[in-house]
C-alpha cells in the first residue's frame, strides 16, 4: 500500500512538473521556428555590420602633420562602440546554439527526421562543431588591443600601432568571413532564398559587391600608410648615419613629438619630407599603387572624403580586375594586385551572374509569353489562317496573359494538401459564388465542395461558347462580362428568343437536370441554346463529371427548395414559362373572340326573325279583312291556307339562319386562325428529371 502511494505522489509531482512555467533559459528552441528563423535573418544582418566596421579600423591612423603619423581618437571610440554592440549579438547567438535543438543525422531516412532536445547533447555537439570559430569571431580584440594593450606599452608610438590593430583585424576577419556562409546557407535551406522579391535579391547581391569594395579600400589606405611609414624610416636611418645635427630619431615620426624643440630643429634640415614625397620627380622611393593616397592627400584630409575616395578606389579596382594599377617591383604590393584582380573576377562574375538570374526570374513570365505569341504567329503563318480568325486568336492569347500573368493556377493548386487547396478554392471563389442566386440557398459544405471543382474559364468577345444541339459539358457561372443566349426550339421557322446572361446568371442548366437523374445516359444532354460572349467574359466552370460527383455525393442538391430556386433562376425555364403563359393567354382570347361573335351573329339573326314574323302577321291581318263579307267557315279555311305557307318561310329563314350562322362562324375561325399563325408556337416544357429512385409506371 505505502509502494503504491508513492507511486501515486510521484506520478502527481511529474504531472505537476510538467504545469510549471520553465524559465526561458532552459527553453530548447527547434531549428524551424520563427523565432529562429527571423534571428537568422537578423544575425545575417549583424554579420554585415561587423564585417563594415572591422576595416574602418584601418582609418584610425592618419598623417598628422609633415613627418608625422597619429591617430583618429575620435573615430576609434565610435567604431569601437558599433564594434562593442556587434560582438554582443555574436555572443547572444553563441547562447542560442547551446539551447537550439539539431535532427538527429541517422534519423533523415524518410522525412524531417528526430529532433534532438537533450541539452548535453546539443552543448556537445555544438563545442565540437562550430565553437571555436565563433568564439574567434566574438572575441573583443581590437578593442583589447586599443584601450588595454597599447595604453600599457611604455614608448607606443602610431607605427606599433598601426601595425598590431592590422594584424588582429586581418586575423579575426576570416572567422567572421567564414560565420556568413554556414548561416547563409541556413537560410536558403529554410526559405529557398536570402530575398523574397528578385530586386531585394539584386540588391544583396550588389551590396555585398560593396562591401568587398570597400573592404579593399580601406586595406590600400592602410597599405598606403605602412609605405609611406616605410619611407620614412629608410631616410631616417640614412640620416641617422651622417653629420646631420640633430639626428633623426624614431619617435620624431610620430606626432606626439611635434611639440619637441629637437625635432623643430631636425624637421627645418632635413630631407626625409623631400625624398618620401609621392610628387617629386625624382623617384628615391616607389609608390607605385598607393601613390594617388598621397598626391591626391588622401592621407591627411578628414574621413568623410577620405572613405569615399577609397571605397571609389577599391570599386573601380573590383571592376576593371586591377588593370588600372600601376604597381611597383614590391613582392607585397604585387601580391596585394593579384589578390585584387582574382577578387574582381570572381565577385563581378558572381555579381552579374546573380542580378541577371534575378532580373531574368521577374520577366521569366513574359519572355516565355513572348516567345508562345511568337510560336503562335508563325504557326498562323504556316497555316495560312483567315484574318479574323488570327485576330481572336490574337485577342485571346493577350486577354489570358492580362488576366492570369502566365500562371497556372491548376498545376499550382494541385500541389497543394486537399485541406489547403480546398481553403485557398473557398477564399478566391466562395464570395463569387455566392453572387450566383441559385448558389445562395446552398448550404456551407455543398458550397465548398462545389468551389473545389470549380476552375476558371476566359472567353474573348464574339466567342461561342455552346452552340444549340451540341453536347453540353460544363455549367458556366459568369463572374464579369455578358453572353448572349438565344434558342430556335430546334430550328423551327417563325421561332427566335434570345436574352442577355449579366454577371451572377449561368448557363448549361441542362446539365444539372442530367446529373440530378439517379441513372443518367452515358451521353451528354444536348444544348437548348445559342450562348455567345458580348464582351470579354470571366466565368466558373462546373465540369460534367464534377457535377455528377457533387450530385451524387450531397443529396441536398437533390432538395425541391434548390429544385424551385433552380427553376426559378433558369433562364431556360423562365422562356419555358413565358411560352406557355402566352399560349393560354392566346388561346382565352380566340375562345372569348368566338363567343363574341357567336354572340352577335345570335342576336342579329333573332332581330331578323322577329321582323319576318311582324311582317307576316301585318299580311295576315289585312287579307282577312279584305274577305270579311264571307261565311265563317271559308272564313277559315282560308286562315288555313295562308298560314301554311307562312310556316314554310319561318322553317326556311331558321335553316338560312342556321346555314349563314355556320359561315360566319368558320369565317371567324379562319380570322382567329390567321392572328394565331402570328404567334410564336408552343416550346415545350423541359424534361424534368425523376428523382426517385424508381419510376413509377401506374
Amino acid at each position: 500500500m505505502h509502494n503504491i502511494a508513492y507511486s501515486r505522489l510521484g506520478d502527481l509531482q511529474k504531472s505537476f512538473s510538467l504545469y510549471r512555467k520553465v524559465p526561458w533559459w532552459d527553453h530548447i528552441l527547434e531549428p524551424d521556428s520563427d523565432f529562429v528563423f527571423r534571428w537568422h535573418r537578423i544575425f545575417l544582418v549583424t554579420c554585415l555590420i561587423a564585417l563594415f566596421v572591422d576595416p574602418l579600423y584601418f582609418y584610425l591612423p592618419f598623417i598628422g602633420a609633415p613627418g608625422c603619423m597619429q591617430f583618429n581618437l575620435g573615430l576609434g571610440i565610435v567604431v569601437t562602440f558599433f564594434r562593442t554592440i556587434v560582438d554582443l549579438f555574436s555572443m547572444f547567438h553563441m547562447l542560442m546554439k547551446f539551447r537550439t535543438a539539431f535532427v538527429a543525422p541517422n534519423s533523415r531516412v524518410f522525412g524531417r527526421g528526430d529532433l534532438v532536445k537533450d541539452p548535453t547533447a546539443i552543448a556537445m555537439r555544438y563545442l565540437k562543431k562550430d565553437f571555436v570559430i565563433d568564439l574567434a569571431a566574438t572575441l573583443p580584440l581590437p578593442q583589447i588591443v586599443i584601450w588595454f594593450v597599447l595604453p600599457a606599452l611604455k614608448n607606443p608610438t602610431a607605427t606599433h600601432a598601426n601595425h598590431t590593430l592590422a594584424l588582429i583585424v586581418l586575423i579575426q576577419y576570416a572567422p567572421r568571413l567564414f560565420v556568413i556562409f554556414p548561416l547563409n546557407r541556413r537560410i536558403n535551406k529554410t526559405t529557398g532564398s536570402i530575398a523574397k522579391t528578385a530586386w531585394a535579391g539584386a540588391a544583396y547581391n550588389l551590396l555585398l559587391y560593396l562591401l568587398a569594395s570597400h573592404i579593399i579600400g580601406a586595406a590600400w589606405y592602410v597599405a598606403s600608410i605602412q609605405r609611406q611609414d616605410e619611407c620614412w624610416k629608410i631616410e631616417c636611418r640614412k640620416e641617422m648615419n651622417t653629420t646631420h645635427s640633430p639626428s633623426c630619431k624614431p619617435f620624431f615620426l610620430d606626432c606626439d613629438s611635434l611639440n619637441e624643440p629637437e625635432r623643430k630643429a631636425w624637421l627645418r634640415i632635413t630631407h626625409v619630407l623631400t625624398k618620401c614625397d609621392a610628387l617629386n620627380d625624382d623617384k628615391n622611393f616607389q609608390f607605385g599603387m598607393f601613390a594617388d593616397a598621397f598626391t591626391a592627400e588622401v592621407a591627411s584630409t578628414n574621413f568623410i572624403e577620405k572613405y569615399f575616395y577609397c571605397l571609389w578606389f577599391g570599386l573601380k579596382s573590383l571592376s576593371s580586375y586591377g588593370q588600372n594599377l600601376a604597381t611597383s617591383t614590391s613582392s607585397g604590393e604585387i601580391l596585394f594586385s593579384i589578390l585584387i584582380c582574382s577578387m574582381g573576377l570572381v565577385l563581378f562574375s558572381h555579381l552579374i551572374g546573380q542580378v541577371q538570374g534575378y532580373l531574368q526570374s521577374t520577366s521569366a513570365r513574359l519572355e516565355e509569353w513572348r516567345v508562345k505569341r511568337r510560336d503562335t504567329e508563325e504557326w498562323m503563318r504556316h497555316r495560312q489562317l483567315p484574318i479574323h480568325l488570327q485576330d481572336r486568336v490574337r485577342r485571346f492569347v493577350q486577354y489570358k496573359w492580362i488576366a492570369t500573368r502566365g500562371v497556372d493556377e491548376e498545376s499550382i493548386l494541385r500541389s497543394l494538401p486537399l485541406d489547403l487547396r480546398r481553403q485557398i478554392q473557398r477564399h478566391l471563389s466562395l464570395a463569387l459564388v455566392r453572387r450566383v442566386p441559385f448558389f445562395a440557398q446552398m448550404d456551407a459544405q455543398l458550397l465548398d465542395a462545389i468551389c473545389e471543382r470549380l476552375v476558371q474559364s476566359l472567353n474573348t468577345k464574339d466567342t461561342f461558347i455552346t452552340r444549340e444541339g451540341d453536347p453540353v459539358n460544363e455549367m458556366l457561372f459568369i463572374i464579369r462580362g455578358q453572353l448572349e443566349s438565344s434558342t430556335t426550339n430546334g430550328g423551327r421557322s417563325g421561332f427566335f428568343n434570345s436574352i442577355t446572361l449579366r454577371p451572377g446568371d449561368f448557363c448549361g442548366e441542362e446539365l444539372l437536370t442530367w446529373a440530378l437523374v439517379p441513372s443518367p445516359s452515358i451521353s451528354l444532354p444536348s444544348s437548348t441554346r445559342t450562348v455567345k460572349s458580348l464582351t470579354e467574359v470571366e466565368a466558373f466552370a462546373l465540369r460534367a463529371e464534377d457535377l455528377k460527383f457533387v450530385a451524387s455525393q450531397f443529396k441536398r442538391l437533390h432538395s425541391k427548395k434548390l429544385q424551385h430556386a433552380f427553376r426559378y433562376y433558369s433562364h431556360q425555364w423562365r422562356t419555358w414559362g413565358s411560352c406557355f403563359i402566352q399560349a393560354a393567354w392566346r388561346r382565352y382570347v380566340k375562345r372569348k373572340l368566338a363567343m363574341e361573335l357567336a354572340r352577335q351573329e345570335e342576336l342579329y339573326y333573332a332581330t331578323m326573325m322577329d321582323q319576318e314574323y311582324s311582317h307576316g302577321s301585318e299580311m295576315e291581318g289585312e287579307e282577312g279583312g279584305g274577305g270579311g263579307g264571307g261565311g265563317g267557315t271559308s272564313g277559315t279555311k282560308n286562315t288555313t291556307k295562308k298560314k301554311s305557307p307562312h310556316l314554310g318561310i319561318t322553317m326556311l329563314a331558321s335553316k338560312f339562319a342556321a346555314n349563314t350562322r355556320r359561315g360566319l362562324h368558320q369565317k371567324s375561325l379562319a380570322l382567329v386562325s390567321d392572328v394565331s399563325s402570328l404567334k410564336m408556337p408552343k416550346l415545350f416544357k423541359p424534361e424534368e428529371p425523376d428523382f426517385s429512385a424508381f419510376r413509377d409506371h401506374s
